[in-house]
């Protein structure tokens, strides 16, 4: 179908060029085959691929409690579930919020893990969810039991994971859309993660906003009563406001041609989630009640056109969001 804006015949001509679904793969692929998807920054899953990983088969609670008996971790906490997030202040400001973070002993964290499904909304969400390489230093004592990284990723891209990160939580928390600037290897080791994609050509249908940060913060000396506070610190941040699961709200012009792709990863399963691809992820919890995962960053390749196309993407939608619309002026003939 022919249309005079040509952001949408960019992201119409996307769809028709490229699969409306995550590709499974019959095994894991080698270097030359992976770098084929990367070449073509599109997304894959091996089910079953970590089924012979030391995590898939040790990690219940019971292991994780023995192996780090007495260790403080760093847990993220909000009111709902929804860390590093779009909230609206008490005014209806927006702001991307980012969770409340203590130091707990992990049996503690654990055990309130597994106890919160079920419980009132009242009660709030805990979540271990440190982007910081957490699986080689803060939950070093676990890395022994995953490879040290993906070995067709790193022979394909000829670097070594510039992170390894570490992910406990339950079916109550969820990762609101973003992207990365990883080529991302994730693993899911119990319980389920749901993702919900979109390609980086479909940026115009997100409603990139720069937003201010803000923090959730114990309010009124109560250290369970959450509420998120702007920072006077910090310049803002562009985020996607649209969520595809809620999507007639906080829309552009371009929401509704967006299509997003689903893909459930279970125990076992790897998931190759390209740079710069929009993510929302939801979780499902285990038998023991809790979900856990890791993934491995890999840092995207910046030369070529693939970086500089996306940021002229960027710039041509920011320009647009900027024009001052103007009637349509109708000229009348003279009889």
């Amino acid at each position: 179908m022919l249309n005079n804006d040509p952001i949408i015949t960019l992201i119409e001509s996307f769809h028709e060029l490229n699969p409306n679904l995550v590709e499974e793969l019959p095994a894991e692929p080698n270097a030359l085959e992976f770098m084929r998807r990367v070449g073509q920054n599109q997304p894959f899953v091996v089910r079953q691929a970590a089924k012979q990983w030391g995590a898939v088969a040790k990690w219940n609670a019971s292991y994780l409690r023995r192996v780090l008996h007495g260790k403080k971790v760093r847990v993220a906490t909000t009111p709902n579930g929804n860390a590093d997030a779009v909230v609206a202040s008490a005014d209806g400001t927006l702001m991307f919020a980012e969770p409340h973070e203590t130091e707990e002993d992990f049996g503690a964290f654990l055990d309130y893990v597994q106890q919160d499904p079920g419980h009132s909304s009242s009660r709030n969400v805990k979540y271990a969810q440190p982007q910081n390489d957490s699986l080689r230093t803060e939950y070093s004592a676990l890395f022994g039991d995953v490879p040290p990284d993906i070995a067709f990723a790193s022979e394909g891209l000829d670097q070594e994971p510039d992170a390894v990160n570490f992910w406990l939580g339950n079916d109550r928390s969820t990762t609101s859309l973003h992207k990365d600037n990883y080529e991302n290897i994730y693993v899911q080791i119990r319980g389920q993660k749901i993702f919900t994609l979109l390609a980086p050509v479909e940026m115009p249908c997100v409603n990139e906003t720069k937003l201010p940060f803000g923090r959730y913060r114990p309010s009124g000396g109560d250290e369970q009563a959450l509420e998120a506070y702007l920072n006077a610190e910090g310049e803002p941040m562009p985020v996607p406001i649209w969520d595809p699961e809620q999507p007639e709200e906080r829309t552009t012009a371009y929401s509704s041609h967006a299509r997003p792709l689903r893909v459930t990863v279970n125990e076992g399963d790897m998931l190759y989630l390209p740079a710069m691809w929009y993510h929302k992820v939801s979780q499902g919890n285990g038998a023991e009640g809790f979900s856990c995962s890791v993934n491995y960053w890999y840092d995207m390749n910046f030369g070529g056109s693939f970086w500089s196309s996306n940021a002229f993407l960027r710039d041509v939608m920011n320009t647009k969001a900027q024009e001052v619309p103007y009637p349509r002026l109708e000229l009348s003939s003279d009889d």
